[in-house]
């Protein structure tokens, strides 16, 4: 099932997604992470699209969805996900499982908790829902959330996506450095160098305080619908270490955990790994089988 390529206007913005599979599969929403796009999910597209629908977003600002100027949009999670979910509404899809990797957990944790019923699983790869998750990476970007004005933690940010932060976050604690592709951080760096780019990423990290306030909110959600859940973790990530997937045990009953000797983009080291864990996954938890 061959990936197709579409762009959609969603409340005012025009989306860019990739497609694949039968739709009247089981469909997966895959939401990207930090500071990449829904390229981090062309190979796993590839090994579930058999089996699954799969629609997979760039947010606003982002690979190769249009970029609002800032005076005409917020850049928030809650904007995001509220476009995230009304892309999923004006396409028909009412059941899904949610991939959440990174800024993708917050934008689909508002999404799950706010519609648990149509939501039929999860998929936590690297994302965050407890503040034992938010270890030392997490420090100047606090910082930047008690001052705005810190120029210190705003150089120091700014940092995590230029070519050396970029670079860094593909390759750090990889099992294999030499076996990621450099394509990773060059086709980020499209959306990340374009006017005002930089600004929109410093209101991200700025906005990100208002998902740990939701932190509890989503716990309890855990809690009451305790929705069928798979972890694939890089457990070696500096951003979202391991701490942060234990973490969900606390909450989440219908869990099944599994923790990679790699960095924040598991994917790109435990792909074929992770997919097929992904596939067995749906495969029983969903109900449609393809054959």
């Amino acid at each position: 099932m061959k990936t197709s390529y579409h762009s959609r206007k969603i409340n005012g913005v025009e989306i860019f997604y990739r497609e694949a599979g039968d739709k009247q599969k089981p469909t997966v929403l895959l939401l990207h992470g930090y500071p990449t796009s829904s390229h981090m999910f062309r190979n796993l597209i590839n090994d579930l699209a058999d089996d699954f629908h799969l629609i997979a977003p760039d947010y606003p600002g982002y690979g190769r969805s249009e970029q609002p100027p800032m005076a005409e949009f917020d850049y928030t999670f809650e904007n995001l996900s509220n476009i995230m979910k009304t892309l999923l509404d004006e396409l028909g899809i009412k059941k899904f499982s949610l991939y959440l990797m990174d800024y993708g957990a917050p934008i689909g944790f508002r999404i799950a908790s706010r519609n648990p019923d149509q939501v039929e699983t999860l998929i936590i790869q690297n994302g965050c829902a407890y503040e034992e998750g938010l270890q030392t990476f997490w420090d100047p970007i606090k910082e930047y959330w008690i001052d705005r004005n810190n120029k210190v933690a705003e150089n120091t940010l700014r940092g995590f996506h230029d070519p050396n932060g970029l670079h860094w976050q593909y390759t750090h604690a990889v099992p294999d450095p030499n076996a990621i592709s450099p394509d990773n951080w060059e086709i980020d760096l499209r959306h990340l160098e374009r006017p005002e780019n930089g600004d929109i990423q410093l209101a991200m990290f700025y906005d990100y305080q208002t998902n740990v306030v939701l932190y509890p909110e989503w716990q309890q959600y855990f809690r009451n619908y305790q929705p069928e859940t798979i972890i694939v973790y890089g457990k070696d990530d500096y951003i979202f270490p391991g701490i942060g997937a234990e973490a969900f045990k606390k909450d989440l009953k219908n869990l099944e955990f599994h923790l990679f000797n790699t960095g924040h983009f598991a994917l790109e080291s435990y792909g074929d790994e992770i997919g097929a864990l992904i596939k067995d996954f749906l495969l029983r938890k969903t109900g449609k089988s393809a054959v």
